[in-house]
């Protein structure tokens, strides 16, 4: 996820025990608990709505959440149109291809329903049937300058927390390299998190998606632009994600773990979206963009090796985060190594590759890679600085 930090107001790098300045700007309300899906219809109707785009992916029709979506949004007496062309990773042809959709259907409202695919392209037609142009326009934060329709979004996943954020993830259908385009009238009006929607998802969609979280919580956690309301909702995404994660994984139908796991993904969204994240994601976007890594699966990857690398600048917070589940006890000098240990065994317990050599990437590639991710905006606010001859070396020690 690459976000930008409009939220803060001061540059000043703050430190474990000092305070820096910073502005709190909560955007998206949050329905929280099983069978909160039911209520998607009145809030529709509650914010204005009358002819209904729903952003959805083919992939969720067999588990019925977009028929399920539609009928609780057509019984309100609210017309409803199905666009289901969403992919994994949406690039700018998915949203031209919505936005065709929803300028035919003379649309005046937008639900999302499904993972962060479907969420950033909801976001993309609002961008665009709104404010016009192309999605290029509107890279970085705060270019839209018309009112944009309201929205809600209806995460099926417990992973990006793409639903308690103003970014949209849009990757160019040329180049494959995403672009970051935010501004606060796309945030969702409405985020419904409904734990009953998570079930149906695969093992490995489960462990994926939740090691997206799990590294949102960690990196906007250390970030040179967190404060400490961001601090709060990390430090909480943390503790919620890391205790429940491989609960979901052995008991799939455990509908408690599975809340908290979604709503620890929110509350990590949420987080990004105030703070900022760090270098995993950094070089995270370059390996998608190359061999069509899954993101939560190459952030996962890289995530030791930047815990490590940042332990000289940050220790302290990561033996915060040890003490919260209970990891360690008072030596900030190993905190680093045993967070870093702790992730690498979720990744384990997820059956999830834990080198770059398992997902068939080749050292020769590093140079690029390194470059690449050197110009990617979230490595900047990494707590300890990295240029390309760091980010190589990380991709060395992920190697």
């Amino acid at each position: 996820m690459k976000r930008t930090p409009h939220a803060i107001t001061s540059s000043r790098k703050p430190t474990s025990s000092s305070l820096a300045e910073f502005d709190f700007f909560p955007l998206t309300r949050v329905v929280f608990g099983a069978g909160s899906l039911s209520r998607l219809g009145e809030l529709v109707r509650e914010y204005g709505g009358t002819r209904v785009l729903l952003v959805t992916d083919p992939g969720l029709k067999a588990a019925g959440h977009p028929l399920r979506a539609q009928r609780r949004i057509e019984a309100a007496g609210v017309a409803c149109f199905v666009f289901d062309g969403v992919e994994e990773n949406p690039t700018t042809k998915h949203v031209r291809e919505a936005l065709d959709f929803a300028r035919a259907c003379r649309v005046d409202f937008i639900v999302a329903v499904g993972g962060g695919s479907s969420m950033d392209c909801a976001k993309g037609v609002n961008f665009l049937l709104t404010n016009g142009g192309s999605m290029s326009d509107y890279k970085g934060f705060g270019k839209a300058c018309k009112p944009m329709l309201p929205s809600i979004g209806v995460p099926t996943t417990a992973g990006t927390g793409s639903e308690a954020q103003s970014y949209a993830l849009i990757a160019d259908e040329k180049t494959h390299l995403k672009m970051a385009c935010g501004d606060r009238k796309a945030a969702f009006k409405v985020s419904i998190l409904d734990p009953e929607l998570t079930i149906s998802q695969p093992e490995r969609v489960t462990a994926v998606t939740g090691m997206d979280a799990l590294t949102h919580a960690v990196e906007s956690f250390v970030c040179t632009r967190r404060n400490p309301m961001s601090q709060m909702l990390s430090r909480e995404a943390w503790r919620l994600l890391e205790s429940n994660f491989e609960r979901v994984l052995r008991c799939p139908d455990d509908l408690e773990a599975r809340g908290k796991m979604q709503l620890g993904a929110n509350l990590a969204g949420m987080a990004i979206e105030n703070a900022m994240l760090g270098a995993a994601h950094a070089c995270a976007n370059p390996l998608t963009a190359h061999y069509g890594i899954t993101h939560g699966i190459a952030v996962g990857i890289l995530l030791p090796h930047v815990i490590r690398f940042n332990t000289e600048a940050v220790g302290a917070l990561y033996s915060d985060l040890a003490h919260e589940v209970g990891l360690v006890n008072g030596d900030t000098s190993v905190a680093g190594e045993v967070v870093a240990r702790r992730v690498a065994q979720l990744l384990d317990a997820a059956e999830l590759p834990t080198r770059l050599r398992d997902c068939g990437v080749s050292p020769g590639i590093f140079p690029v890679l390194a470059d690449e991710a050197a110009q990617q905006w979230t490595g900047k606010f990494n707590p300890r600085p990295v240029s390309e001859t760091e980010l190589h070396s990380l991709y060395e020690s992920a190697y």
